[in-house]
């Protein structure tokens, strides 16, 4: 597996994100601003997009945000993820980055928390799907 960082949002994420949010888990509004500033990350295996991030700075928040992690089902298992969200974390370390959050859908909290994540107290609705704010100090 490779992973690619990009400064714009390649077409290979657009991929990667419109066939697992939109075309399996139905969700409407997955492209916005913060794409225009984030840094993606792509995985690949084989020359072919199997997953992907993005990594950006939250005023919000104060710190950096882990957004829009997605594999394909054919990358599912093999530690893309893993990968994509490790690869992140060195992303945050090299840029003198202490903290890393993401917004995870309540189903897959478990993941993130075997990756070193704590849940916080916020939660909110996405389009019909729970989420949970969650934290990790690097």
């Amino acid at each position: 597996m490779e992973i690619r960082s990009y400064r714009s949002l390649p077409q290979e994420a657009v991929l990667v994100r419109t066939k697992v949010f939109v075309e399996e888990q139905g969700f409407q509004n997955e492209f916005d601003a913060i794409d225009d500033s984030a840094l993606h990350l792509v995985a690949f295996e084989d020359g072919a997009p199997i997953g992907t991030c993005r990594l950006f700075f939250s005023d919000k928040r104060r710190c950096l945000v882990l957004g829009r992690l997605a594999v394909l089902k054919a990358g599912r298992g093999k530690g893309t993820g893993r990968a994509l969200v490790r690869a992140c974390e060195r992303c945050a370390a090299e840029d003198g980055k202490h903290r890393i959050e993401l917004l995870a859908q309540a189903r897959v909290q478990d993941f993130y928390e075997k990756l070193g994540f704590r849940a916080l107290d916020e939660r909110c609705d996405d389009e019909g799907c729970p989420h949970v704010w969650m934290r990790k100090d690097l």
